[in-house]
């Protein structure tokens, strides 16, 4: 982990606002060296999360979606979790390909949790665990540099839905998106597409 959270902008944002104390504050007292129980169960037990990341001005914030545990904590500060078949834009891989700064947000729709991990994250081609996960084509690892819980002030409670009806599922085929049966996409799906 990195020696502070803040850098120059945030700084002088807080000092204007004169809230320098409590980002300290924070930082020293809610900042964590490593994943502990509460972190690992929200992680592990996430049907989502939203996916940040950046390379020379090409930002993405992507949704990231599967059967709870499809996301992992595998180390004191390490997740993985796979990329699942999407529209070959490959927006969040791609930036990853070229600057590995990310950021993970994961949300408990209940009202009561919010958590950050920031970090560097890698693919991984040939992961054991991609058998376990129906239509992924690579594995994501994450080494954390920052974990924090959010204030989960704003979070809404949406209750309990059910999950979608896309998510890969062993033994069972894979639901075919409507999108891509679309005139200008359907002739020109990848080779390797599982409905091509």
């Amino acid at each position: 982990m990195t020696n502070s959270m803040f850098h120059e902008g945030h700084r002088t944002l807080q000092d204007e606002f004169d809230g320098r104390r409590v980002a300290d504050a924070l930082e020293t007292h809610r900042r964590l060296p490593e994943f502990g129980d509460d972190q690992k169960a929200l992680i592990q037990e996430a049907p989502f999360f939203i996916l940040a990341t950046a390379h020379a001005g090409s930002v993405d914030c992507s949704f990231k979606g599967g059967p709870s545990g499809f996301v992992r904590v595998t180390g004191p500060t390490m997740l993985e979790w796979p990329d699942f078949d999407g529209n070959s834009m490959y927006r969040s891989t791609g930036n990853i390909l070229k600057s590995p700064a990310c950021g993970l947000l994961f949300i408990r729709f209940d009202g009561s949790t919010r958590l950050r991990v920031n970090g560097d994250a890698t693919i991984i081609r040939d992961h054991p665990r991609l058998a376990d996960f129906p239509g992924a084509k690579m594995m994501l690892r994450l080494e954390a540099r920052e974990i924090f819980p959010n204030c989960p002030r704003y979070i809404p409670n949406l209750g309990a839905n059910a999950p979608s009806p896309y998510l890969p599922e062993a033994d069972k085929p894979l639901v075919k998106p409507d999108w891509k049966d679309r005139e200008y996409i359907r002739d020109i799906l990848p080779e390797t597409d599982p409905h091509r």
